[in-house]
């Protein structure tokens, strides 16, 4: 297998830095509009190959003495649908891996279409909200442009895997797990993310890209329920609280706009889906106000001197950048599908969850929490892809496929998962 990897951020520099210990690929392009990136995410494989504990022990002695062979640094615009495909063709690329954030989603969707390639991202197209009733009706929903195409991609026998990091994806595996081994029938699957990370010299240091963290945290949430269908509902509503494992404890939870509440239900037979994020007052109360600004918005405004820029971006120029933070990040998260209905006529409810304590993933891998925990999934799937484990055509969540062998994987990567009866 060829991959193309399309953004070296954080997350995209974690993901080379899990897959420089697997031997399930041949070469990985890794590509970025800022070159200096892509090239700096090619020599973190270095470090990749000196990590230690759990993981290395699977790979090959060929793969870590060899392996900053296997990784090549580009640059491309991810904007541009035709230099993308292009860049496939030339590699020789079997997919396309987008770790960018959802505005180039559907340009990498269809560059890697019209190339031939699988693809494979983490979040998916963006929504918009109803023009009368945003808070009441859903107006065009996460991944339904992707769904559209879904007659093209079956009609080239090509696979596109949207919604696989780990939330969406490694929740969505858990839904699945859920439906098919602990429950006769489903109640409700609830998606519950909750962290106790602190970020040590700054008032507002978000862990995730902000860009990605303002569009979910302020876009109408929505909710599924089988008599109802998708619905929507104000930001940060119902809010509850949660109780989150290995000491991270009870955080208030609000419902977000997220891509399981529009994946799980084309695949899971439930009564009703929601996700909520433990987001915090403080948290809540900044995003409140970047809305009351205006400071949210992506379309470009004229300030001094005549140039054209987007609030949302000199939001996150201000920011620090997430994938710089991990030696000043303490604590843990916590990603997971909590589950409520009936097994052999009884009452049940679990939690099926996914804890990263930011320490480990320094120390093991470079790599701060949440962009480790949102890169290993992808680098997951791509294996079983690569191994003829998953396989398919047209575009698919990970609800569509065996969720046992999807886990095992990840526990042999050193990174196990829980379960709680609740």
């Amino acid at each position: 297998m060829r991959v193309l990897l399309v953004g070296a951020g954080g997350v995209g520099t974690a993901i080379t830095r899990i897959a420089a210990r697997r031997s399930f690929f041949d070469h990985m392009v890794v590509a970025d509009h800022d070159l200096s990136r892509a090239e700096a995410a090619v020599a973190a494989v270095q470090d990749a190959e000196s990590g230690t504990g759990s993981g290395t022990e699977t790979t090959e002695s060929a793969v870590s003495s060899g392996a900053a062979t296997r990784f090549s640094a580009v640059r491309v615009d991810a904007s541009d649908r035709a230099a993308v495909a292009e860049l496939l063709r030339s590699g020789g690329c079997d997919v396309l891996l987008n770790a960018t954030d959802p505005r180039f989603v559907m340009p990498l969707f269809e560059a890697a279409l019209d190339a031939g390639s699988h693809y494979l991202d983490m979040a998916m197209s963006l929504s918009r909200p109803h023009p009368d009733r945003p808070h009441e009706e859903c107006g065009v929903k996460l991944g339904d442009t992707q769904f559209e195409r879904a007659g093209e991609w079956e009609k080239a026998d090509r696979l596109a895997l949207v919604g696989l990091g780990v939330e969406p994806g490694l929740s969505d595996v858990f839904a699945r797990y859920a439906a098919d081994e602990l429950f006769d029938e489903i109640e409700e699957i609830g998606v519950r993310d909750g962290a106790n990370l602190t970020v040590d010299g700054y008032d507002f240091a978000p862990s995730f890209s902000i860009w990605t963290t303002i569009e979910e945290c302020l876009n109408p949430p929505v909710v599924w329920e089988k008599e109802r269908g998708w619905f929507t509902t104000p930001p940060f509503s119902e809010p509850e609280v949660f109780d989150f494992p290995e000491g991270i404890g009870p955080v208030e939870c609000v419902n977000v706009e997220h891509e399981e509440v529009l994946l799980i239900p084309r695949w899971v037979d439930a009564r009703r889906v929601t996700f909520k994020y433990g987001l915090g007052d403080e948290f809540i109360e900044t995003l409140k106000t970047l809305h009351k600004l205006g400071l949210d918005r992506t379309e470009p405004v004229t300030v001094a001197g005549g140039a054209r820029v987007s609030p949302r971006d000199v939001v996150a120029a201000c920011l620090p950048d997430p994938a710089t933070l991990g030696d000043r990040m303490r604590g843990k998260t916590c990603a997971g599908t909590w589950v409520k209905g009936t097994k052999d006529g009884a009452p049940r409810e679990v939690y099926l969850y996914h804890v990263v304590d930011n320490q480990w993933s320094m120390r093991e891998y470079g790599s701060q929490a949440v962009v480790w925990q949102t890169a290993i999934n992808p680098v997951v799937a791509l294996e079983l892809l690569a191994t003829g484990v998953w396989s398919g055509n047209g575009v698919l969540g990970a609800e569509a496929f065996a969720p046992r062998p999807f886990l095992d994987l990840l526990t042999e990567y050193g990174s196990p998962w829980g379960l709680r009866e609740q």
